[in-house]
């Protein structure tokens, strides 16, 4: 087993969209009937972000399927669940004075965050935080259980 490492700072407003970070449906709409505007809509729409899911940078909706993404995503790759929580507290650090709450950059706050990281990871748990930055911005940081991930297992590993 071992951890992947994403992160994601941009607009709100693109954070947002959340269709482009749920999964398309495994089946695609029922096939319209002829002259219905409405449902050649729903399908070319099914079928954009079926071909944006998989290439767009927005975080998932659900954490495992980071793993779905561009290999090019992968911010780093840890064996051990303490290193991977390590480059987590550093991100965080990173990006703290940035947060738009207070009680986000407590640093004891962040020091558990840290802490309880590692031991989800080491629990076969995935790990996924967000927080408001100003202007008005989102970061996200996720640490992504890999070889198999527990909460999708069927999702391929991007280094595999």
């Amino acid at each position: 087993m071992h951890h992947h490492g994403y992160l994601w700072t941009g607009p709100k407003e693109r954070f947002d969209n959340e269709a482009l970070r749920r999964p398309p449906h495994p089946q695609p709409p029922p096939p319209t009937t002829p002259n219905d505007p409405a449902g050649e809509r729903l399908l070319q729409r099914y079928r954009e972000v079926a071909a944006e899911f998989p290439t767009a940078d927005l975080p998932p909706l659900e954490t495992a399927y980071w793993l779905v993404k561009p290999r090019s995503l992968v911010q780093g790759t840890w064996d051990e669940p303490k290193e991977a929580a390590i480059w987590l507290g550093e991100r965080l650090a990173e990006h703290a004075h940035r947060f738009a709450y207070e009680h986000d950059r407590d640093a004891r706050r962040l020091s558990r965050l840290v802490d309880s990281a590692a031991e989800r990871l080491a629990a076969g748990v995935d790990v996924s935080h967000g927080y408001y930055l100003e202007r008005p911005a989102y970061l996200h940081l996720a640490l992504v259980v890999c070889s198999p991930n527990r909460a999708r297992s069927v999702l391929p590993c991007p280094f595999s």
